[in-house]
């Protein structure tokens, strides 16, 4: 298949499973019940060109392809999906829109520490009466004609890395005067943004999410990301990124799960054998292991357009959709497994339980994925 990683691939990956197995796998549950992850890790991450990996050594990153992120994103996720996201959301979410849209002044500014892993970003897209309706945003920003300056007022909700000691920037959309949305560069500690307290949320504990208030913010006429009126094709292309980035996300779960499973079934005792020779739970794992392999057909496609310069929406979100809902089921099937040994929050399985859920809603729904999907049939749905 034309998909097919290949041996620098193969080589890369070996060394984030390393960097994940020593540095985040034996500390994951202390992240997840501390509820952040430590920033010396990040910078580690940062050392190890996981944040530049996938920029051109032109603007100061690793010059490789978004195949190489997938594989670092699964890699981490399959021992911690906060550490995962933490990742994805840097890249896709953080450095992303300056490298795609932002101006030659904005990349020199800002890319430097974030694609080191020096510094995180983050985008502010969704609003609490938004969701998954993304055109819907009341935040709105005026241009101040005295003073040269943008003025910004509204909220966001669920932003992720947008309030760690490290954040440096958060890409708000907004409305401008005329109606159209285009995108604004905020910097961390800009008077009137309020990062809120951070919510306690059912997965992702060490994952960075907060809502923000937006009063009367003003920032230079440069802060401006890319052309006015261009926001909302700019989320349209960072969200369709996104989605592959999750759909490895939901591999690296999904493969740690089955793993975990596995182990446990073949050393698991109970009438007599070993309970992964029981049909009626090897079947199961049988199922397991034909849905990873599926993930990783459609996830690694879809990465494979995305880097031949070929369509990849319908397939990002095919990507998204599957990864997303078989992951869950591979908690479900991980968690049963274990029995009474997987309730407790002293397995990893437990964590991934709570985790995987989210995978279904963060950057895009099950439901928006569908939509996509049917309107790229040619099916006119609402």
């Amino acid at each position: 298949m034309a998909w097919e990683l290949s041996e620098e691939h193969e080589a890369f990956r070996k060394t984030v499973a390393e960097f994940a197995q020593h540095e985040v796998a034996p500390k994951a549950a202390d992240f997840d019940a501390a509820g952040q992850i430590p920033t010396s890790l990040v910078h580690a991450m940062g050392d190890l060109g996981l944040f530049g990996v996938v920029f051109p050594e032109s603007v100061g990153g690793g010059g490789g392809d978004f195949t190489a992120l997938c594989v670092a994103i699964e890699e981490l996720g399959r021992v911690d999906q906060s550490v995962g996201i933490t990742l994805s959301a840097g890249v896709g979410l953080g450095a992303n829109p300056i490298y795609s849209f932002g101006s030659q002044e904005q990349q020199e500014r800002w890319l430097p520490d974030l694609l080191s892993g020096r510094a995180l970003g983050a985008f502010g897209l969704t609003e609490p009466d938004g969701g998954s309706d993304a055109g819907a945003t009341k935040t709105k920003a005026r241009l101040d004609p005295h003073s040269d300056e943008w003025i910004i007022d509204g909220s966001k909700s669920y932003i992720t890395n947008s309030g760690t000691a490290i954040t440096s920037i958060i890409t708000v959309t907004a409305r401008d005067e005329d109606g159209s949305i285009s995108s604004y560069v905020v910097p961390s500690g800009t008077p009137g943004l309020t990062v809120e307290p951070a919510p306690f949320k059912l997965g992702w504990h060490a994952s960075d999410t907060h809502d923000l208030s937006l009063a009367a913010v003003r920032i230079p006429r440069s802060h401006l990301l890319g052309e006015a009126g261009q926001g909302f094709r700019q989320f349209l292309r960072i969200l369709d990124d996104g989605r592959i980035a999750i759909a490895a996300l939901a591999l690296g779960l999904a493969r740690g799960c089955l793993d975990i499973a596995l182990d446990y079934a073949k050393q698991r005792n109970a009438f007599g054998s070993p309970i992964g020779s029981f049909q009626g739970l090897a079947f199961q794992l049988s199922d397991l292991a034909v849905k990873v392999e599926n993930i990783t057909n459609l996830t690694y496609k879809a990465a494979w357009l995305k880097d031949q310069g070929r369509p990849f929406a319908q397939a990002a979100a095919m990507a998204k959709l599957y990864s997303s809902e078989a992951a869950v089921d591979a908690t479900r099937l991980a968690t049963q497994t274990l029995g009474g040994a997987g309730f407790m929050e002293s397995s990893p399985v437990a964590r991934f339980y709570r985790d995987a859920k989210i995978l279904e809603i963060g950057e895009g729904t099950s439901e928006i994925q569908r939509l996509v999907i049917a309107r790229s049939l040619g099916l006119e749905v609402r």
